[in-house]
């Protein structure tokens, strides 16, 4: 009897021990989600302000400030509806999108840019467009420049779209955006990468790797080579690790590129007055959410 009572007693305890660790667990984890999504409000906040307060004074920087408006709301209704850590950083990595496009409506106006945004998760191995090109694809003109213009005014933060680097700079069309939407390029979309950065400098973009089915360029096809997946950003849909599925700047928004105005509202990189939501840096463009799809 004796024995019995022992084991009873054993078993309380260890069940016990079993709910105070599983209370703790998940304790730790609303902290955590609670946390993350505070953080992400922070940005959206600011997103939010810039986006209601700035007015575009040309073509590049209205379309750049109605791509952050586009981010500002996909981040909203990303945080309403996150669930977890993932989910809110997600939301965050839109909000900052939107202000890589609120940069690159400052710039089209001549504003100053003010504070570094943080880096997009994709946008260093895509680099960034260093010179005018122009190119015919499909019956169509298409521009890339590193500065705006009547030509360029889409502007596009850098990063991975579907898997391919798009490199950041302006173009004469959002041509990444069915790529974006449908989450692969068309048979086409090699040429176009070929035509459009083949041989410039400060891009991530290498054909060879971009046929094998790389998104980081060359090196990233050297890394798989030598098993290693290179950049492992998100990855598609996945709010959590590298390259969300938006891909630097691609949230699974349809609209332009984080590169507004700072509205002034609170804008780290351009903190016109408004209040200063912490170390976000100032805007620029969203994900590659615009363009004719090839």
């Amino acid at each position: 009897m004796a024995t019995v009572v022992v084991l009873l007693v054993l078993l309380v305890v260890v069940l016990l021990a079993v709910l105070m660790v599983g209370r703790g667990r998940r304790a730790r984890a609303n902290t955590q989600l609670a946390d993350a999504k505070a953080d992400a409000r922070r940005v959206i906040e600011r997103l939010g302000g810039q986006v209601y307060n700035l007015s575009g004074s040309d073509e590049p920087s209205r379309q750049a400030l109605v791509d952050a408006g586009e981010r500002f709301t996909a981040a909203g209704s990303q945080i309403d509806q996150a669930t977890t850590p993932a989910q809110a950083r997600l939301a965050k990595e839109t909000a900052l999108e939107g202000l890589y496009y609120v940069r690159a409506a400052r710039s089209a106006m001549g504003m100053d840019l003010g504070p570094a945004v943080p880096e997009l998760d994709g946008q260093r191995s895509a680099g960034a467009v260093t010179e005018d090109r122009v190119v015919d694809f499909d019956g169509r003109r298409i521009e890339a420049s590193p500065d705006p213009s009547s030509r360029t005014p889409n502007y596009y933060p850098g990063g991975r779209v579907a898997g391919r680097p798009v490199p950041a700079g302006w173009y004469s069309e959002p041509w990444w955006r069915t790529a974006l939407v449908a989450g692969a390029w068309g048979v086409g979309s090699v040429l176009l990468f070929d035509a459009l950065f083949t041989g410039m400098s400060g891009v991530g973009y290498d054909a060879s790797a971009f046929e094998s089915g790389y998104g980081d360029g060359y090196q990233a096809g050297l890394d798989a080579g030598d098993g290693n997946s290179g950049d492992q950003n998100y990855g598609a849909g996945d709010p959590g690790s590298g390259d969300p599925g938006y891909d630097s700047g691609d949230q699974g928004y349809l609209s332009g590129d984080p590169g507004i105005a700072d509205a002034g509202f609170a804008d780290p990189r351009s903190d016109l007055g408004g209040s200063d939501f912490g170390d976000y840096g100032d805007f620029g463009g969203f994900d590659s959410f615009d363009g004719g799809g090839f």
